[in-house]
C-alpha cells in the first residue's frame, strides 16, 4: 500500500525499494546486517561501472546470502530455489574458470615476469644515457603494478572460495577444499618470488 517505487520494477528500482524500506520491513524478514550486501549490489550494478570478474564473484555471493534468507519466510512458489541454483550454477561456473586461470598465473607467469623485470645492473648505466630510458623505467612500473595487482586479485579469489568452502550451509566435495589449499600453498611461493624480485 506504501512503496517508494510502484511495479513493475527494474533491477535498479528493486535494489532502491530495498534500501528505502529496509528498516521498516525487510530488516524485520532477515537480519538487517544483510543491508550492506543490498548496498554492494547497488554500488557495482547500477552505477555504470565496468565490473571485473574478481567482483562478479562477490556479487554472486552477496545474491546468494540474499537469497538464502529470504527462504527462511517463503519459497515464494517456487521461484527463489530456482533463483538460487540459477546463481550458484554462475557463480560456480566462473569460480572454476578463474581457478584455472590463477592457476596458470601464479604457478608460471608471475614469475617469469618478475624475472623479466629484475634489472640488468650492468646495463643500466647505458639505459640512463638512452633518451627512451624514462619511457622504459614508467613501463616497467606499469607491469610491476600489473603484476602485483594479478597477485592481490589472487589472493582475493582464493579466500572467496576458502570461505565458500567453509560456509556450513554450502555442501561441497572435501577434494575441492583441498585442491583450494594446495592452491593457496603455491600462491605463496609465487608471492614470495615477487617479493625476492623487488628486494633484488
Amino acid at each position: 500500500q506504501i512503496l517508494y517505487l510502484k511495479p513493475p520494477w527494474t533491477l535498479v528500482n528493486l535494489l532502491k525499494c530495498y534500501k528505502k524500506h529496509w528498516m521498516a520491513v525487510f530488516g524485520y524478514v532477515v537480519p538487517r546486517s544483510l543491508l550492506s550486501a543490498i548496498e554492494c549490489l547497488y554500488k557495482h550494478l547500477c552505477t555504470g561501472k565496468p565490473v571485473d570478474s574478481s567482483t562478479v564473484c562477490i556479487l554472486l555471493q552477496e545474491s546468494k546470502k540474499l537469497l538464502h534468507a529470504f527462504s527462511s519466510r517463503s519459497d515464494y512458489n517456487g521461484v527463489l530455489p530456482q533463483a538460487y541454483a540459477e546463481v550458484n550454477k554462475l557463480y560456480q561456473t566462473l569460480t572454476e574458470d578463474l581457478s584455472e586461470d590463477i592457476m596458470v598465473l601464479s604457478e608460471n607467469a608471475v614469475c617469469e615476469k618478475m624475472e623479466a623485470m629484475t634489472p640488468n645492473l650492468q646495463n643500466s648505466e647505458e639505459k640512463k644515457s638512452h633518451p627512451s630510458f624514462h619511457v622504459a623505467q614508467e613501463n616497467r612500473h606499469q607491469e610491476i603494478w600489473s603484476v602485483l595487482e594479478g597477485a592481490w586479485n589472487t589472493i582475493n579469489l582464493y579466500s572467496i572460495e576458502i570461505f565458500q568452502k567453509l560456509d556450513p550451509n554450502t555442501m561441497t566435495a572435501k577434494s575441492s577444499f583441498e585442491e583450494a589449499f594446495l592452491g593457496l600453498q603455491k600462491l605463496l611461493a609465487a608471492v614470495n618470488d615477487i617479493r625476492e624480485g623487488i628486494s633484488r
